[in-house]
């Protein structure tokens, strides 16, 4: 009975320690991503996704220009504006899940790229984050409120700094 309780409360312990799957709009064939125009639909690996309020959401293909675009809603998204955001999901690496992308882990500069050349991969864990990190030869990795304005931009020049 003891080995049995140690075991459930280890496994509600480790439940913690990752992202929740998060339930958002999926993308139709025809979507496209606002910041690059390519059909999001085509690479559900690494689909983020913003969902307003008023239910409206927009797709992406990858963390990289969901950042731009978050970065520049004025742009990107004439009449939208962030108080207005529900939710933001991003596709976890390693689970194919779409997660909170507030509270993921990003890696940065590694070897793995996303349809749009380097990208700001989502894991679900610190663990997962430093085990991509190790594996994938990353530069670094980030909170959501850690990635700056100028990164996704740098990522496009191949600069990870």
């Amino acid at each position: 009975m003891r080995n049995a309780l140690t075991y459930t409360l280890t496994l509600l312990w480790s439940l913690q320690l990752f992202a929740a799957p998060l339930t958002l709009p999926e993308p139709d064939a025809g979507s496209t991503c606002p910041v690059c125009g390519m059909f999001v639909a085509k690479y559900p690996e690494w689909i983020a996704t913003v969902q307003y309020r008023d239910g409206h959401a927009h797709h992406f293909d990858g963390a990289k220009d969901m950042f731009k675009y978050l970065f520049d809603l004025p742009r990107w998204a004439p009449g939208h504006n962030a108080a207005n955001i529900r939710a933001i999901g991003v596709t976890e690496y390693y689970g194919l899940t779409l997660i909170d992308a507030r509270e993921a882990y990003y890696v940065v500069g590694s070897d793995v790229l996303g349809p749009m050349g380097h990208e700001l991969i989502p894991l679900a864990s610190e663990g997962d984050a430093q085990e991509f990190l190790r594996d994938h030869r990353g530069a670094r990795i980030l909170r959501f409120d850690e990635v700056q304005h100028a990164l996704p931009v740098k990522l496009d020049e191949g600069v990870f700094e």
